[in-house]
């Protein structure tokens, strides 16, 4: 792995602990710092998107013509992505603020939510690719799904190390 790469993927690391955190530590202490606003969230994701980015770009490694091609689709992707990550957001929201006192009516929606968020991310991935594969080829597609599933699972082994399991 290029070392560029491996420095934006410790940025990407600690940004996601830092938002995770944010959610975790609020179901079972008192907190007295500021809460975190809608801007900050906003600010934090568009650090994370820009690490992203530049993630995709070193890793990819596009040519004029294939930059040109890609990134409006990639633009299109990543705000659908922030759409499910929203309510996968809202999911873990609930779950926090609601870990203490589950019960199993909570913990059936809950669990359902995050499935719909599942079934949509592998909806949108199965949606995108056809676009993917005509403005790189298949074979630069899959390569672009494998840093980005790469991506997503760094997320969510951040996230899954910081939501506590259900007592």
């Amino acid at each position: 792995m290029k070392p560029a790469v491996r420095a934006v993927l410790k940025e990407v690391s600690i940004s996601i602990v830092v938002m995770a955190s944010l959610f975790s530590g609020a179901q079972t202490v008192d907190v007295h710092a500021k809460p975190i606003t809608d801007a900050d969230i906003k600010l934090l994701r568009q650090d994370l998107q820009s690490m992203k980015n530049q993630v995709i770009t070193d890793t990819m490694g596009f040519n004029e013509k294939e930059s040109a091609a890609f990134w409006p689709i990639y633009k299109d992707y990543s705000a659908a992505q922030h759409s499910i990550a929203d309510k996968r957001l809202g999911v873990i929201s609930d779950y926090a603020r609601n870990l203490d006192k589950m019960d199993d009516s909570t913990a059936r929606s809950l669990t359902d939510r995050m499935f719909v968020v599942e079934d949509e991310t592998q909806a949108l991935r199965k949606e995108y690719f056809p676009r993917f594969e005509k403005a790189l080829g298949a074979k630069r597609a899959a390569k672009f799904y494998q840093v980005d599933n790469r991506l997503t699972e760094m997320v969510d082994i951040q996230l899954a190390s910081e939501v506590p399991l259900i007592p």
